[in-house]
């Protein structure tokens, strides 16, 4: 697939107020602490998952940029306003401390492209309880879709095992979940995307070439690849199977010559006709010309072509769906909160108690990622109070957010390459696709104090 962009900074995008990105009772919860005076008390919140899907091993943490920009664009404008209190979502006092909302609170988190566990505190939110409650619905949506499809890129990329992964699946989405998931799929390992939007909006190399249309708009293929190769050059992607892919691969080599620079096959038993049109490829002295395969991959599609002659995937509907899980299923819990509104007020953990697996643990935590003695990591440790001094240097949240203001901003590639070094840290069973427990263990260290 031809590449029509280079990696470059993304452009400045003006981001619509977040807002409304959020759920009914956040407001009149706000409206009812306001009334009973406890709106302002400090409180912790936590984002995490108590499980990871049934089969994976890890998860990706993704999206952190996009909850920074999410958080910083949290405005209620002035039809907004006039749109709750027309509909009596909230009173009028709740609408007045509504429109001065900004939030002003600390953010700390799992870097993103850092890899999780179940219990693992992916996002801790501390400030007063209206301010920090307003943002469970935005940070949730936004965390949990693309994070289930970094951990789909990731799997991908795995199977991949180098090679090249373009990510096409701008029409099997909403447009603007689309963007995201592109952004998504390069944090977990793609190397671009077709999608104009992400290329633009967040600098992903974009690339692409031709579909069966332009094949079908002219009156044989050999006027088509003559159109194409005509336009982009020697260079291009010719794609072989609108009618029969062996005599498709003579007349692209006949029209190219052996610079050719690639052929895409996008039906048919991918591995049979890989090997085929490989062969056909060498025998016609096209020994450089590569094989790119679409058509519907997974991770175990991609897998089973490891010893196929292929050179690059392009990957869709699966990838933007989260290959089966398109959600990693977080929650935003309250876990400590203030006995009352001084500053200095003890903030004791509070916890959900109930039975059906939805127990959660009290207390603001830190997480620790302890290695054995060969360096491998051996155990996620969640904990709270005072961290031992062995776990010190293993820590894993960062500063996100100080008093309001974004301190944890960094360009993509920073989250795509924090990734790719840390899934190569973990033990080796952790790019196994079969089923299989978490590839770490979480040990919880609660302060008993």
């Amino acid at each position: 697939m031809d590449s029509t962009s280079a990696l470059r900074p993304p452009h400045q995008v003006d981001v619509p107020s977040t807002a409304l990105f959020t759920d009914h009772y956040e407001l009149t919860m706000i409206q009812a602490a306001l009334r009973a005076g406890t709106a302002h008390r400090r409180s912790v919140f936590e984002a995490f998952t108590r499980r990871l899907p049934e089969g994976r091993r890890y998860g990706v943490v993704a999206g952190t940029g996009r909850v920074l920009e999410a958080i910083e664009n949290f405005r209620f404008e002035p039809a907004m306003l006039e749109f709750l209190r027309e509909r009596r979502v909230v009173d009028d006092r709740t609408v007045d401390w509504l429109a001065d909302y900004r939030f002003r609170g600390d953010v700390h988190g799992y870097p993103e492209g850092e890899v999780y566990f179940p219990g693992s505190p992916v996002l801790r939110v501390e400030g007063g309880f209206a301010e920090c409650v307003l943002l469970e619905t935005v940070v949730l949506s936004v965390l949990n879709h693309d994070s289930a499809v970094a951990a789909a890129a990731s799997r991908m990329s795995s199977a991949a095992g180098g090679r090249p992964l373009i990510e096409m699946g701008a029409r099997r989405t909403h447009e603007l979940a689309a963007v995201a998931a592109s952004r998504a799929a390069y944090v977990g390992g793609f190397d671009s995307t077709s999608d104009l939007a992400a290329g633009y909006r967040w600098g992903i190399p974009t690339v692409g070439t031709s579909a069966h249309a332009f094949t079908l708009l002219h009156d044989n293929e050999t006027d088509a690849f003559r159109a194409q190769v005509d336009s982009l050059g020697a260079g291009t992607t010719l794609l072989v199977d609108t009618y029969d892919v062996t005599e498709a691969v003579r007349i692209a080599v006949e029209t190219a010559g052996p610079e050719l620079g690639a052929v895409r096959i996008d039906s048919g038993d991918l591995l049979l006709v890989a090997h085929r049109v490989r062969r056909q490829l060498d025998e016609l002295g096209a020994h450089d010309t590569r094989i790119v395969v679409t058509s519907d991959l997974d991770e175990y599609a991609i897998a089973s072509l490891a010893a196929a002659p292929v050179d690059a995937y392009g990957v869709g509907t699966q990838l933007v769906t989260g290959s089966g899980h398109p959600t990693c299923s977080m929650v935003y819990k309250l876990v400590a909160r203030a006995t009352g509104d001084a500053p200095d007020a003890p903030l004791p953990p509070v916890a959900k108690r109930s039975s059906g697996g939805k127990t959660s643990i009290g207390g603001a935590k830190w997480a620790a990622r302890r290695p054995d003695a060969s360096g491998v990591p051996e155990a996620e440790v969640v904990g709270t109070g005072e961290v031992p001094a062995e776990l010190a240097d293993h820590l894993m949240q960062v500063e996100l957010v100080r008093g309001g203001e974004v301190v944890g901003r960094e360009p993509l590639t920073a989250a795509r390459e924090r990734h790719l070094r840390s899934r190569e840290r973990l033990p080796l069973s952790a790019a196994q696709l079969s089923r299989g427990e978490a590839v770490l263990p979480t040990e919880y260290l609660t302060d008993r104090g």
